[in-house]
């Protein structure tokens, strides 16, 4: 158990020098785990399939060939009903490889219906011969369920588990943020291995106070006030003793149990993954942002829902609306992934899900949001990485907290976040910003906090090793600020977490920090 430990607020500068500056912040970090005490930053270390202690697997199951099961590559036919055979082969199996030749495969032409391909079995894996030689194509768009409502359009492959989640019990005493163990009612339902939804909704003042911190919440954050504070990390069993239930990577929110904290047994499928392919979209249109439903949401590709220990790597996005979602799930890592063709709505994003790891990725076409967050996802990480110059990071309120960017280039702008004016704040507490390269024009005085516009409200961040442009910022709107316009040491806060944590770092690590970004 940590030791009852205050973290003060603080602001550093620090003057820009000739060389990379140790951080003092990293220190803290290092002597809060030498003596059990809370750190001021979180451990995200724990990012990513297998907590990022191994490198995505390279899966041999039984392989089922699309064309074995009526596809035709280039040949302009749908090729929908067969890939949904090949599925369903593989579920029967127990697992499998869906494979697609050389070639380009047709989906969602004129002919089709407007189902989507669901996945809801675990260890099914998509692959292609390689991502340059291998295309699913998405020719007509998915229109939206609600005509409304523009953010309704349903991505045209899903990931999802069909269960629901379970109540278990619930939280009886106090936890300090980033540790292992919480205390249950009974524990007589749950054991090692199992993966469990750790979760509050309340409005307590307090809680919501503590939640926003210094950041004067306007009326108008109905989500928040009204219905409370929402938070539902994932998280795996590494042992149960009594009805004390240790985990394996650390909660990233302090719990109280007064405010009636509970646990889920939850619902998910693993090892679902997409391989060497690129997806197509037939998007072709100017962007405008929310002027249609086809502009929001038409051409969503791919949504990985209530997963566990899944991945995407080396796959191209392109001419797409929406490229890839991570929702309800945990411990998930894109890796190797570009977007790019006609600029279009999203990126990639971790929606409400725990651990998520986004590495290496490329947003070329510069999406309106680009690489990010939303809903209450905790502990993304966002690991050398980059997007274009004339966008920005993303977070789309409803809740997220404790978000890495880890070296991270492209532009920096006030105001790009979205999501609706109630469900704001864009951001909570701990979105941490390690040595970010910005690639547009500086600002002075970056606000986090506009004044001229109700939808840019971000807890203040930690922000260290900022530089490339020039940006300075308000003192009053960021919790850290150490080393602006100079890179840190260590270059990266998530590897150097990692190897704190293992005594070394995994070679696949090494592999993608040795290797040009995409």
């Amino acid at each position: 158990m940590l030791l009852k430990f205050k973290v003060l607020f603080f602001i550093v500068f620090t003057t820009v020098s000739c060389s990379s500056q140790k951080s003092s912040l990293w220190q803290n970090f290092k002597e809060a785990k030498e003596n059990n005490i809370e750190p001021i930053l979180p451990d995200f270390s724990y990012a990513g399939y297998m907590h990022s202690e191994q490198q995505l697997p390279k899966v041999n199951y039984k392989v089922f060939n699309v064309v074995n099961y009526g596809a035709i590559p280039d040949d302009t036919i749908s090729d929908k009903a067969a890939i949904n055979k090949a599925i369903g082969a593989a579920k029967e199996n127990g697992e499998g490889v869906i494979y697609f030749p050389k070639g380009k495969y047709y989906i969602n032409t004129k002919e089709d219906d407007q189902s989507i391909i669901s996945i809801s079995s675990s260890k099914i894996v998509f692959r292609g011969e390689d991502k340059n030689n291998t295309t699913l194509f998405f020719d007509k768009d998915l229109p939206p369920s609600d005509p409304e409502k523009f953010w309704t359009c349903p991505s045209a492959i899903k990931v999802q588990s069909l269960d629901e989640n379970e109540y278990i019990t619930k939280v009886i005493a106090n936890t300090n943020r980033e540790t292992h163990r919480i205390k249950v009612e009974d524990a007589s339902k749950i054991k090692k291995g199992d993966w469990l939804v750790i979760q509050v909704l309340n409005n307590d003042k307090d809680l919501v106070t503590y939640d926003l911190g210094n950041l004067k919440p306007d009326k108008e954050w109905t989500s928040i006030l009204e219905e409370g504070v929402k938070v539902n990390e994932v998280h795996q069993v590494a042992s149960v003793k009594g009805n004390d239930v240790q985990l394996v990577s650390p909660i990233h929110y302090a719990i109280k149990a007064k405010h009636n904290w509970k646990v889920y047994r939850f619902s998910h499928v693993n090892h679902v993954g997409f391989e060497r392919i690129t997806f197509e979209g037939n998007w072709t249109k100017k962007f405008i942002h929310h002027r249609s439903a086809q502009d929001d949401g038409g051409w969503s590709i791919l949504k990985i829902s209530n997963a566990v220990n899944s991945w995407v790597k080396n796959c191209t996005f392109k001419n797409v609306n929406n490229a890839l979602s991570f929702s309800h799930s945990a411990n998930a890592t894109a890796i190797d992934v570009t977007i790019n063709g006609n600029l279009g709505h999203s990126a990639i994003h971790s929606s409400r899900s725990t651990n998520i790891l986004i590495a290496n990725c490329n947003d070329i076409a510069g999406m309106h949001h680009s690489l990010g967050v939303d809903g209450n996802s905790s502990g993304t990480v966002i690991w050398r990485s980059k997007y274009a110059a004339h966008t920005s990071f993303e977070s789309h309120a409803s809740q997220p907290r404790c978000t890495l960017l880890d070296n991270v280039e492209g532009g920096f702008f006030q105001g790009r976040a979205g999501g609706a004016r109630f469900n704001l704040p864009n951001h909570g507490k701990h979105l941490v910003l390690w040595n970010f390269k910005e690639t547009d024009g500086p600002e002075e005085n970056f606000r986090f906090v506009a004044n001229d516009t109700w939808y840019w409200r971000i807890v203040p961040p930690i922000i260290v090793g900022f530089h490339g442009a020039g940006t300075t910022f308000k003192k009053d709107e960021v919790e850290v600020l150490e080393s602006l316009g100079k890179p840190v040491t260590p270059e990266s806060l998530f590897e150097k977490q990692l190897e704190l944590r293992l005594g070394k770092l995994p070679q696949w690590i090494v592999n993608i920090k040795n290797k040009p970004k995409l």
